[in-house]
């Protein structure tokens, strides 16, 4: 492992989740949340973002998903924020564009330490399978919030849901992915004029 990485406990009343998390990874590790298609869009974000990642997550699943996707997003942010640390010399922007098949997605991503995220996505159903498709913005909310980046995605076309939430995922893996690489010419300087991010 490298040492560009985190570990997460957080147990509330409605989850309990143990997260691990290495940005120099190859997109080995496990994703066990008890929500099927949850667990193939982490699948995605690891494997395209060669994040190592390994999640365990218990949630109050007789209620809804709500909650576990909420928290994982949560759990997410808060090793994203301590595996990338203080910045200095890192890209800092991404961006990727991903299509599958009819889909096409695209985030933008900035590690500004400014928490925000504009999501537009119009899912042509409100599940995929027994996922509900509007928790692809709640996890979404939950990382951003804690790992302070200014998150930018877009579904810009796409007929069939899981095609289109796939390729989303799969954008902000590589979006993730390019703004953490090194800028081997900023040494260990930050990527900003203000001297802090």
């Amino acid at each position: 492992m490298s040492e560009r990485q985190a570990s997460i406990e957080r147990n509330t009343l409605e989850t309990r989740i143990r997260l691990s998390l290495d940005l120099d990874g190859t997109g080995s590790g496990e994703r066990h949340t008890g929500v099927g298609f949850f667990d193939h869009m982490l699948d995605q974000l690891a494997r395209h973002g060669l994040l190592d990642l390994t999640i365990a997550a218990d949630g109050d699943l007789q209620v809804d998903a709500h909650h576990t996707v909420e928290d994982v997003g949560i759990a997410l942010g808060q090793a994203f924020a301590g595996a990338v640390g203080d910045k200095r010399g890192l890209i800092r922007y991404g961006h990727a564009y991903c299509p599958l098949d009819e889909a096409l997605a695209r985030v933008v991503v900035d590690l500004s330490g400014r928490p925000g995220l504009f999501f537009r996505a119009d899912f042509p159903v409100a599940r995929i399978g027994e996922f509900d498709t509007e928790l692809v913005q709640e996890f979404w909310q939950g990382f951003v919030n804690q790992a302070g980046v200014t998150l930018h995605m877009d579904v810009l076309s796409g007929d069939n849901a899981h095609h289109m939430v796939e390729a989303l995922f799969k954008a902000a893996a590589r979006a993730l992915r390019a703004a953490c690489s090194r800028d081997p010419r900023l040494g260990d300087d930050l990527p900003s004029t203000k001297g802090a991010l």
